[in-house]
């Protein structure tokens, strides 16, 4: 949004979970007189803009190519939505090759465009309040705090470590994992915390704003992403922008950004989670390694400034 504004364009955000059907999107555009309207993830986003009278564009979110794909009923609604919109953007060239495979039509339509990164630390955040308000022991020179970034909801899978990460923490009790993001699924947030309740060294936090997250991840040992299937975290591309070195599990969205021990380290169960924290722990060198190339990969493949300028023109296709 900030990018189309400083182009000059005036941008509306709306919740696509406020709406049920395309009638509700349509009655909006014209009372609000919109000129086009951008929609994220193909079936989320786009199915409320199905026989839109104004012009359109998508950006996939991720779990729609990898996930609702494979649902008869959504992947016919995406193909219809696909062929009405006059442009779509993938965050890599596999999201756009999974696209194009299933509606080869559209191929050319499709542009890559890597998700741009800008990261914004408050200078004022109080790390020992944020512990302390988590209950982990502030006094301790030696903690490893590990921060897993994510909407709760199923696919992003936070309690996939927890057990064992639990079970770490009892034989070393100067790690602990916390787990923070937004409450998208209402039902799965309450078995989180639940299940956190009865974890030791698992800590679910407050949401905070945007620049006390970058300023809380500046403080952690290492920024965790277990998430089932995804599309391009921004959690994983903030950490490596803020010297974080990052442990993702070994899925297609995070090894499209991911060098296996080169810019970060890939778990494919929670055991190897523990063995490759536990390596980058005992090794500051290779530590430093990771985070140097990690930051430098950043730099190269998903600058802010790119990104804004291939919304700007991709806009002026609508």
């Amino acid at each position: 949004r900030n990018h189309l504004h400083a182009a000059g364009h005036i941008c509306v955000l709306k919740d696509a979970f406020m709406y049920e059907s395309p009638t509700e999107i349509a009655n909006l555009a014209s009372a609000d007189k919109f000129d086009a309207a951008l929609a994220i993830h193909l079936y989320k986003g786009g199915r409320l803009l199905q026989g839109s009278r104004i012009p359109f564009g998508i950006i996939f979110g991720g779990t729609d190519v990898n996930e609702d794909i494979k649902c008869k009923e959504k992947r016919r609604v995406m193909g219809a939505v696909l062929g009405e919109a006059r442009f779509a953007v993938a965050f890599t060239v596999k999201m756009k090759e999974l696209a194009a495979a299933e509606w080869p039509d559209a191929r050319k339509k499709i542009y890559v465009q890597a998700q741009g990164i800008k990261t914004t630390p408050s200078e004022t955040f109080d790390w020992y309040r944020f512990l302390q308000n988590a209950d982990i022991p502030t006094d301790t020179g030696s903690l490893h705090m590990f921060l897993l970034i994510c909407g709760l909801r199923r696919v992003k899978d936070p309690l996939y470590l927890v057990d064992v990460f639990s079970d770490w923490h009892r034989r070393d009790p100067s790690v602990h994992l916390g787990i923070i993001g937004p409450a998208v699924d209402p039902l799965f947030t309450s078995e989180v915390k639940e299940k956190v309740k009865r974890v030791p060294g698992v800590h679910l936090l407050q949401e905070m704003p945007q620049d006390d997250l970058h300023a809380a991840m500046k403080r952690c040992f290492a920024v965790v992403n277990s998430s089932i299937s995804e599309g391009m975290s921004a959690a994983i591309l903030e950490a490596m922008d803020l010297d974080i070195p990052v442990l993702a599990r070994n899925i297609l969205g995070n090894a499209a950004i991911i060098k296996h021990k080169e810019t970060g380290l890939l778990f494919s169960d929670a055991q190897e989670f523990v063995v490759l924290s536990e390596s980058l722990m005992n090794d500051p060198i290779m530590e430093r390694e990771i985070v140097t190339r990690a930051k430098d990969y950043v730099k190269k493949h998903h600058s802010w400034e790119s990104e804004r300028k291939a919304y700007q023109n991709l806009v002026l296709r609508l």
